[in-house]
């Protein structure tokens, strides 16, 4: 049985949001993490990529407003509050890396927390709409989260998320320690969230399976982006089969190094397609 249905999904947004970033930048202390990035996460499925280090969860945090940001974002014609639970309010949510659930609580209790911002009639009714959407939690929801296995884990924590009925979802790093057969799971799931109206940013380091189920991607080296294009595009573009799929050249590093030397040697700009 899958932990969520195949149909498509109840929870989550159908406006198909629109985020637009321009010189996004963060720090942490004197640290300078991301360096005026612009970019824009149309409806469908944006992922990014990029090795450890590259600033990936920094973009999430700031996006999210767990650290100060500067620059300007802009999520369907209106200006991102800086404070979280005003982003929440505005209709995006985060499932951090690790999950970050509560591993004393029940799988329902976890839930619960993802509606905060309702009255109990209508944060029920999200709990409830939940256990449709992913069927297997209704077994599970008096299960401590804490013994459940990571993937489990990872679809409680969407789970939780989705119960805000978000229109931007935003997932870091999903398919982290999870057995192959879940992260096709996983990923698969993201696609469907996807198709049925919520937006979702992903950050990603399985950079195959992610290209294969996203519909557009960045390539992140530095706290810049160097790359982007259509998923299917940047899957077969230089820049990323030689930084991550395997270097045709030795000398070839990594996406920055990759995207200078297709400059160098093509004459051709960052996006790909």
């Amino acid at each position: 049985m899958m932990w969520h249905r195949p149909e498509g999904f109840r929870l989550g947004g159908t406006s198909r949001a629109r985020l637009r970033v321009w010189g996004l930048t963060a720090a942490y202390g004197p640290v300078q993490v991301l360096r005026g990035l612009t970019f824009e996460v149309k409806p469908g499925l944006t992922v990014i990529l990029g090795p450890n280090g590259a600033g990936k969860t920094t973009l999430l945090r700031a996006l999210n407003g767990l650290i100060p940001r500067g620059g300007d974002a802009i999520l369907d014609g209106e200006e991102l509050p800086e404070k979280t639970h005003e982003i929440v309010r505005a209709g995006v949510s985060l499932v951090p890396e690790g999950r970050q659930l509560f591993g004393q609580m029940t799988v329902r209790e976890n839930l619960e927390l993802g509606g905060w911002l309702f009255d109990r009639a209508e944060r029920e009714q999200r709990i409830e709409q939940a256990f449709t959407d992913f069927p297997k939690l209704r077994e599970r929801a008096l299960q401590l989260a804490g013994t459940m296995s990571g993937g489990e884990q990872q679809m409680v924590a969407v789970a939780r998320a989705m119960v805000s009925r978000p229109r931007l979802l935003m997932l870091d790093e999903p398919s982290l320690g999870l057995a192959p057969r879940m992260v096709d799971e996983l990923l698969g799931m993201v696609r469907r969230i996807a198709d049925a109206g919520t937006t979702v940013l992903m950050v990603e380091q399985n950079v195959k399976k992610a290209l294969a189920v996203a519909d557009r991607g960045y390539v992140m080296e530095r706290g810049e982006l160097v790359a982007s294009g259509d998923a299917r595009l940047l899957a077969r573009s230089t820049v990323v089969r030689e930084a991550y799929l395997g270097a045709q050249d030795s000398q070839t590093t990594d996406a920055r190094d990759a995207v200078q030397r297709r400059q160098r040697g093509q004459g051709t700009a960052t996006p790909v397609g």
